[in-house]
């Protein structure tokens, strides 16, 4: 059996100007979300990554006609005949945003069989925000070995006050409520601009959905939605990690599709760093010129619309080269700081404390043998690997193609020296 990896090579400054590709974050939610209707859906602009591709083979699994266009970026998905409200571990297990088929499943049929889910190994990430408000709106829930069975003969509009704000309990709570009768209300919803992304299309569809502070979304249900075109919003993560890449290696790059009204904090670091950014019109559209000497900061990842905990590892991997001592501080996912042994290994000086980084700037980085441990983490250790003096050989490579469409090819279009390969 062959094993496929990622060669990186020190490069030189990436430049250049790129396309960005539909979010990630948004698209398995909004394709989970076409459930809710009986007809033919398109969506554009969609990131085919493996996640996408596996959502897919769910919806199919269920009945869906999907027809994929990978060149255009295209899906057109006819929901007419869905024959199964059943998913098992071979999907389920792949990929945590499976989930997410509870909400359609159980607001059009009324049932729904799943497997306990999974993904990334980023700590516990429990389902139970998801399953409590399921009950408070009467859907009885059984677990049968592993898998979990919820069915409601008629679900009742509730009060769902979540004790975090959970991106993925707000979206299914949203998607089951919009078909219920009645008024249900979610405080301490989670507002990360692809919840709001989901929230266009379900308003398409013709849900009744307001939102209003402090942090509440309000849905009124409706009796029938109808099937949607709809364009998914760019990625301000992937936005992010190609900044990034510009950043660490003294570059210069323009992306002119990138969401900045909805990157502040980010984008606001990358300042304090010393990198010279400059802003399109309407909030869309950034451009990065490096600085020469970055300097260290401090953040701590937090929901919407504090750092996303999803630039954290590759906002880590440029700090390992920025002059001074920077304080990364997790909050989002416990197991989120597993990339800092693989940044170790190749030269970076960080120490752990709890969920604390601690990393102290160095002139150098060493190409060596690394894992991806996550999404996000395969994205850092690309980018440490670009100015790593020798080569770096990264596996893991799954979670690469899970979370990104094109990633490497679009590295290698502003000079980046990375490639996938097999031996």
């Amino acid at each position: 059996m062959s094993t496929e990896y990622v060669l990186i090579e020190q490069s030189s400054p990436l430049k250049g100007t790129v396309s960005l590709t539909g979010a990630k974050n948004a698209v398995s939610p909004i394709m989970a979300s076409l459930l809710l209707t009986s007809g033919k859906n398109k969506l554009t602009n969609v990131p085919f990554s493996d996640d996408v591709r596996l959502m897919i083979k769910l919806l199919e699994s269920l009945g869906a006609e999907v027809k994929a266009d990978e060149s255009l970026h295209t899906l057109e998905i006819d929901t007419s005949h869905i024959k199964s409200q059943s998913i098992g571990p071979d999907i389920m297990k792949k990929m945590r945003a499976s989930i997410l088929v509870m909400g359609p499943l159980l607001a059009r049929f009324g049932f729904v069989e799943v497997a306990l889910p999974g993904g990334c190994v980023l700590g516990a990430r429990p389902i139970d925000y998801h399953l409590k408000a399921f009950a408070k709106m009467g859907v009885k829930i059984e677990a049968k070995g592993e898998y979990l069975t919820a069915s409601a003969q008629k679900m009742h509009p509730t009060h769902c006050v979540l004790e975090y704000p959970s991106v993925g309990a707000t979206e299914n709570i949203m998607m089951a409520a919009v078909l219920t009768p009645g008024t249900t209300r979610i405080t301490n919803a989670a507002f990360e601009p692809e919840v709001l992304d989901l929230i266009e299309v379900l308003k398409k569809m013709g849900a009744h959905i307001a939102t209003f502070p402090p942090a509440t979304i309000e849905i009124e249900g409706v009796t029938t939605l109808q099937p949607v075109e709809h364009h998914i919003m760019y990625d301000r993560l992937e936005a992010g990690s190609l900044l990034l890449a510009a950043a660490i290696t003294g570059g210069e790059i323009h992306l002119p599709e990138a969401p900045a009204a909805s990157m502040d904090v980010f984008l606001a670091k990358l300042e304090e760093m010393g990198h010279q950014l400059s802003y399109g019109d309407k909030g869309t559209g950034v451009a990065l010129k490096a600085t020469d000497s970055p300097k260290a900061v401090s953040f701590r990842t937090m929901p919407y619309p504090g750092f996303p905990t999803d630039l954290q590892a590759p906002m880590m991997a440029a700090l390992c080269l920025a002059s001074g001592k920077s304080f990364v501080d997790e909050t989002v996912f416990e197991n989120r700081l597993m990339h800092v042994r693989e940044l170790q290994k190749m030269g970076a000086q960080i120490e752990m404390h709890g969920h604390t980084a601690t990393i102290m700037g160095v002139d150098k980085l060493f190409g060596a043998a690394v894992i991806a441990p996550d999404i996000r983490a395969s994205c850092a250790l690309i980018l440490a690997g670009l100015v790593a003096e020798g080569q770096t050989t990264m596996t893991g490579t799954h979670h690469l193609k899970r979370g990104y469409a094109g990633l490497l090819e679009k590295l290698q279009a502003l000079g980046g020296k990375a490639q996938l390969l097999h031996e």
